[in-house]
């Protein structure tokens, strides 16, 4: 297939503090002319955000190193029950690109309009989910049925699927689609930023801050506080630990701010619990690189990036086994800290091993920094590139090259379980 350089234009709601550095290295691809549109440039503006209770906008820059436009109408997540404005189907028709990827979601106008688009400009079309199950984050069970009825069809539309865990890559090839067709593209940070302002933290001015000594035990939750991420969870398993030298901080706000407040104050660990409330992207390496265990009890939790963030920044994680990034980063390192959601007793288990074995658990710090070096940024834009030259070939009728089938597995290896060694015993069950 001839490698020349291909115009591609991706498709965004608004400005994502986890994609702008994708973009920006895709940008510099010598493979790639990217072009970026956007519905709106909220998270680069200033704006409510209705989970956080906040107004918003990040502290990193979203909307530099790329090509970008902002479209006024057309990219927004208009629902399909309103007409979309026909701005963005003018944009693909004279762009005269090869491939269009779709970052937002089928329930929004500008999906089927970037679809209808591309295909009638004969461009490549790739989108993708990162669900790891049919399971809804409500619970309806008609959800579920009607996404394995209607999900086959839906994914056969793209040229190339493009995933982001290897829970989702798995679940697109359960529903029948062909494993060529489907590309696993590392959901993955900025590594680079993120271990390079934890190199700059002072751990030990970090944790007096909070009140804890070099042998406190800090635990670290780190979402938005929402009833599907089971933030009482973690606050119920920490005061059943009664870990003697140990604080328990929570970073993000959210519905739940006051239930947790009260809770903590009934369970009498009132003193032990710190609420630090929203903190933005700059604020987060040093919460990370002083906590000694982050925990992620979620329910709902497709991938969950803040893994990789506290990772990145040599912070081993525990989560749940809903938790879609516990089997592609934290596995990898210590499959002993994935626990059946809503196991308290495990997860109790888990806060009691992290207290009597602080040397195993200082040991992990570097392991899982070497886990972060091999599920990166680097391997997301391969397996992008790669997925992106397979759509163009498929629609042009060629023969992809040998790299189909080093894109589709992209990122599924990494090393072994070198901290094996280091767990709390049995608790998957």
């Amino acid at each position: 297939m001839n490698q020349r350089r291909l115009r591609v234009l991706a498709v965004a709601s608004h400005p994502v503090q986890y994609m702008a550095p994708i973009f920006r290295r895709l940008a510099a691809h010598e493979g790639v002319d990217l072009h970026v549109v956007y519905g709106s440039l909220r998270g680069a503006q200033a704006a409510v955000d209705p989970d956080f209770g906040t107004t918003v906008q990040w502290d990193v820059p979203l909307l530099d190193g790329y090509s970008w436009t902002h479209l006024t109408s057309g990219t927004s997540t208009l629902m399909l029950s309103r007409v979309g404005h026909p701005t963005l189907w003018k944009f693909i028709r004279e762009g005269e690109f090869d491939a269009v990827l779709s970052f937002t979601g089928y329930l929004h106008a500008s999906f089927w309009i970037a679809l209808a688009g591309a295909k009638f400009s004969g461009a490549a079309f790739l989108f993708g989910t990162d669900s790891a199950s049919l399971a809804p984050r409500d619970g309806r069970n008609w959800k579920k049925t009607f996404k394995r009825l209607f999900w086959p069809s839906l994914f056969g539309l793209a040229d190339q699927v493009i995933v982001p865990s290897t829970n989702t890559r798995e679940l697109m090839i359960s529903l029948g689609l062909p494993e060529e067709r489907v590309t696993l593209t590392p959901y993955c940070v900025d590594n680079d930023w993120w271990m390079g302002r934890a190199a700059q933290v002072d751990r030990a001015t970090v944790r007096a801050s909070w009140g804890a000594g070099p042998d406190t035990l800090v635990v670290l939750f780190c979402a938005k506080l929402q009833p599907w991420k089971r933030p009482r969870d973690l606050l119920r398993a920490f005061a059943k630990a009664a870990i003697g030298d140990a604080i328990l901080l929570i970073a993000g706000d959210g519905p739940l701010h006051a239930t947790l407040a009260s809770e903590a104050a009934a369970l009498g660990i009132k003193e032990k619990v710190r609420f630090l409330g929203f903190l933005n992207q700059s604020q987060l390496p040093a919460v990370y690189t002083g906590s000694d265990l982050m925990v992620l009890p979620s329910r709902y939790e497709p991938f969950a990036v803040v893994v990789n963030e506290a990772m990145c920044c040599g912070c081993p994680v525990a989560a749940s086994d809903r938790v879609g990034a516990a089997r592609d980063l934290i596995a990898p390192v210590n499959e002993k800290f994935i626990y059946r959601c809503g196991n308290l007793e495990a997860l109790t288990e888990i806060l009691r091993w992290a207290a009597g074995n602080r040397e195993e658990l200082r040991a992990l710090r570097s392991a899982v920094v070497a886990r972060m070096r091999s599920w990166s940024p680097e391997q997301n834009i391969a397996a992008t590139v790669a997925a992106v030259r397979i759509a163009v070939s498929r629609i042009a009728g060629e023969e992809p090259e040998d790299e189909a089938d080093s894109a589709t597995h992209a990122g599924t290896t990494g090393p072994t379980n070198a901290a094996a060694h280091a767990h709390p015993g049995k608790l998957h069950e």
